[in-house]
């Protein structure tokens, strides 16, 4: 009516997905903010944030972000500057992004470029597979390269 379109049905959530996928909450890149996010949904950062951030929601750390923190969040991509550890499922550093702390995480991924000053543990606790020393060959075992009769002897 009076010629606006009508907007289309947003599809439902895809079962299985992380319902916190969307950004609800922006700090601009001309805000300062000290204190604690706790969160359900979607973070970005452009500004300058001091404290500690929980979100099961996604964190994005934007180029012009200046964050000092305690993070821990679903997955975390950060292009900016970050002084604090980090805990999520996915950490994505970008050419741009700096971090200066410890990451727990069950994947990493550092661009060409990122900065990563700190140590790495992954989450999911993989036993190493069991490395031995090769066996001395036995006298009934033959050498390799060695030509073998499998013809009874008579």
């Amino acid at each position: 009516m009076f010629g606006r379109e009508r907007s289309k049905p947003t599809p439902p959530p895809v079962p299985g997905a992380p319902a916190a996928s969307k950004i609800e909450t922006v700090i601009g890149p001309n805000c300062y903010i000290k204190g604690t996010i706790q969160s359900d949904g979607g973070i970005r950062i452009d500004g300058i944030f001091e404290g500690t951030i929980n979100t099961a929601g996604n964190l994005i750390i934007g180029e012009s972000a200046k964050v000092i923190a305690n993070i821990t969040a679903h997955n975390v991509s950060i292009s900016g500057a970050v002084k604090g550890d980090i805990s999520g499922n996915r950490v994505e550093i970008l050419e741009t992004g700096r971090v200066w702390g410890d990451l727990t995480v069950n994947s990493l991924l550092l661009n060409e470029g990122a900065y990563l000053r700190g140590q790495t543990t992954m989450h999911a606790d993989i036993e190493p597979p069991m490395i031995e020393p090769p066996r001395a060959a036995s006298p009934e075992t033959p050498a390799a390269g060695e030509i073998v009769d499998l013809e009874p002897e008579t």
